[in-house]
């Protein structure tokens, strides 16, 4: 299932996308993590359900190790919410959707 509304973002992209004052939830995730796979299905759904209220957004960290090192990621997957370049919310591991839900609804 292709989705339109998930951004793939890059060290190049990073900064100009969480600068907006709409909300932008990254999950930094890897293609050989398990609780990345776990969690990204949801992740797809948020992009769908919150599309024109907030942006929803992945960055694979092993193609894109600055932007986690300057965030201080040590464990994927990581969940940062930002809304005007700052971070508002951040959650770590495969945490459930309702979690991610109160934390956008949160920011809106």
């Amino acid at each position: 299932m292709a989705v339109d509304n998930l951004k793939q973002l890059t060290d190049a992209d990073f900064d100009a996308t969480i600068a907006s004052d709409t909300p932008c939830l990254v999950d930094f995730w890897a293609p050989w993590c398990g609780p990345c796979k776990a969690i990204g299905p949801v992740v797809e759904e948020l992009s769908t359900e919150y599309a024109g209220k907030a942006t929803i957004a992945k960055m694979n960290v092993d193609d894109n190790p600055a932007t986690p090192g300057k965030f201080g990621i040590r464990a994927i997957p990581t969940l940062i919410l930002f809304k005007n370049g700052e971070v508002v919310d951040q959650v770590t591991g495969a945490v459930g959707k309702s979690q991610l839900v109160a934390m956008l609804d949160k920011a809106i």
